[in-house]
């Protein structure tokens, strides 16, 4: 699994015109996932999301979690971290899983970082066009895999 974390002051997904999710302080995280990601992806990757201390404190420096902040998510499908650009111009997306695959995967995601986030997760709709809204807050925007532990 991948995923693009981006701290945020607010954000929001809309689908076809209508506001679907939206946030106050907190990230916006945007996942993607392969064929070959578990369970054990989705809890590694949930407690390092929970865990990271990118939020300022009483000194303004980055050392409180979103956990410390009580902090909002908006967790968005995105198939798109894994295209590669290897040959040509147009990416190939072959190592994003399939529906079928990613569907449960993502599901899981979500009620896993519900759990540890002590919130319910907001989301947008896997598969929908989407348009995603945000006011990214440093900026601070930070990519982890799974398989690489970074």
């Amino acid at each position: 699994m991948r995923v693009v974390i981006q701290r945020v002051s607010e954000a929001s997904v809309t689908i076809e015109n209508v506001i679907k999710s939206k946030i106050g302080i907190g990230f916006v995280v945007l996942l993607g996932v392969t064929a070959e990601d578990t369970e054990e992806d989705i809890e590694w990757l949930t407690s390092k999301i929970c865990g990271l201390r990118v939020f300022g404190d009483a000194e303004g420096l980055m050392n409180e979690s979103i956990l410390d902040k009580n902090g909002e998510i908006l967790l968005i499908s995105q198939f798109t971290l894994y295209a590669s650009t290897r040959k040509g111009n147009r990416p190939s997306f072959i190592k994003a899983a399939k529906p079928d695959q990613a569907i449960p995967l993502y599901e899981k995601f979500i009620g896993e970082l519900s759990k540890k986030l002590q919130r319910q997760v907001q989301t947008g709709e896997f598969g929908a066009d989407m348009k995603v809204a945000l006011v990214n807050d440093g900026p601070v925007t930070i990519s982890i895999d799974s398989k690489n532990k970074e």
